[in-house]
C-alpha cells in the first residue's frame, strides 16, 4: 500500500497530459469513448485511494480501536502514510464529494430545463426553426430530442452549409453526446486534475459530429465552412444565450475555447483518420489498468493492515 495507494493519485496527471495528443491521433468517436472511460475510471480510483488514506487516519482513533479491537501501535508502525497525509486526503475527499454534488445538481437542472424547453417548442418535427436575431443552433435532448436553429443562423449559412449544420446537430442527438460530457465533468469534479480531459472530450464530441456531418453531406469543405461561419456568427452575438440546452455544453456556435474551431476546420480539410494508432490505444488502456490494479492492491493492503492489527490484540 505504501506505493500502490499513490498510483491512482498520480496517473491522472499522465491522462491530463496525453488527452490532447490522443484526440488528434485517434478517430474522434474512439477518442471520445477512450477519454470518457479513462476519466471515469481514474476519478473513481483516485477517490478510493483518498478514502483509503483517510481511513488510515480513522484507524488511529482510540475509541474506534477499542470498538473494533485492533492494535493502535501496529497501525502506527505499518501505516503507509503519516497522519498529516491521511488528514489531507480526508479533506480532499470531502471537497471532491461536495464538488461532484454541485456538478451533478447543476447538470440535472440543465437536463430538466432542457426537457421542459423542448416540450414547449412548436410542432412535432425534429427540426425547429425559431425566429431569433441571435445566431444559434443546438441539439436539445429530450423525448423526443429536437434540433433548434434560429433564423439568424440560417441566414448566415448557404443551403449546403445549413444541411451540414443540421447533420452535425443530428449526430449530437443520435449519439447522446451530452452524456459523455456529463460523465467527464463529474469525473473532473471528483478529481480536478482531469479537467483537461473533460475539455478535450468537449472537443472530440464536436469532431465526432463534424465527421458524421461530412459523411451525411458528402463534402468535407462544406462542413468546414459551416463550422467556421457558425462560429463567427455566434461570436458576433452581443450577449450570450440563456437557452437551457446550452447548460449541457452541446452547442457548436460559440465554443468555449476559440482554438477549437481552427483545429476542427483544419481536420475537416484533411483526410479523415480511419486507422487507430495502437501505441496510443495501448498507453490509454495501460494507464487505466495500472490505476485499477494499484487501487485493488491498496485496498487489499488496507484490509491486511487491519487484520494484522486485530491479530496483535487477540494473541
Amino acid at each position: 500500500m505504501r506505493i500502490a495507494v499513490f498510483l491512482p493519485l498520480l496517473l491522472p496527471l499522465l491522462a491530463a497530459w496525453g488527452a490532447t495528443p490522443l484526440a488528434h491521433r485517434v478517430p474522434p468517436r474512439l477518442a471520445t469513448w477512450l477519454l470518457t472511460a479513462a476519466a471515469a475510471v481514474l476519478a473513481g480510483c483516485s477517490t478510493v485511494a483518498l478514502a483509503l488514506l483517510a481511513g488510515t487516519a480513522a484507524l488511529r482513533i482510540p475509541l474506534l480501536a477499542d470498538l473494533e479491537r485492533y492494535s493502535l501501535s501496529v497501525v502506527a508502525r505499518d501505516d503507509p502514510a503519516s497522519i498529516w497525509v491521511a488528514l489531507a486526503a480526508g479533506t480532499l475527499l470531502t471537497a471532491a464529494t461536495l464538488a461532484v454534488g454541485r456538478v451533478a445538481t447543476r447538470r440535472a437542472r440543465a437536463v430538466f430545463a432542457t426537457h421542459r424547453h423542448t416540450r414547449a417548442l412548436p410542432g412535432s418535427d425534429e427540426l425547429v426553426v425559431v425566429p431569433d436575431p441571435a445566431p444559434e443552433a443546438y441539439a436539445a435532448p429530450g423525448r423526443p430530442g429536437r434540433i433548434v436553429v434560429s433564423t439568424a443562423m440560417l441566414d448566415a449559412l448557404s443551403p449546403a452549409e445549413q444541411d451540414a449544420l443540421i447533420a452535425h446537430e443530428r449526430s449530437h442527438l443520435a449519439h447522446h453526446h451530452y452524456r459523455f460530457l456529463a460523465a467527464v465533468h463529474l469525473a473532473a469534479a471528483l478529481n480536478p486534475v482531469l479537467i483537461p480531459v473533460a475539455r478535450t472530450v468537449g472537443y472530440t464530441v464536436e469532431r465526432w459530429a463534424d465527421e458524421d456531418a461530412a459523411l451525411a453531406v458528402g463534402d468535407r469543405p462544406v462542413v468546414a465552412h459551416a463550422v467556421g461561419r457558425a462560429a463567427l456568427a455566434g461570436r458576433a452575438t452581443a450577449a450570450p444565450s440563456a437557452r437551457p440546452a446550452l447548460g449541457l455544453g452541446i452547442t457548436p456556435a460559440l465554443p468555449r475555447h476559440a482554438g477549437d474551431v481552427p483545429r476542427r476546420v483544419a481536420a475537416l480539410l484533411t483526410t479523415p483518420l480511419l486507422t487507430v494508432r495502437r501505441g496510443w490505444l495501448l498507453v490509454a488502456v495501460g494507464v487505466v489498468l495500472l490505476a485499477a490494479l494499484g487501487t485493488l492492491e491498496a485496498q487489499q493492503d488496507f484490509e491486511a493492515l487491519l487484520e494484522l492489527a486485530r491479530h496483535a490484540v487477540t494473541r
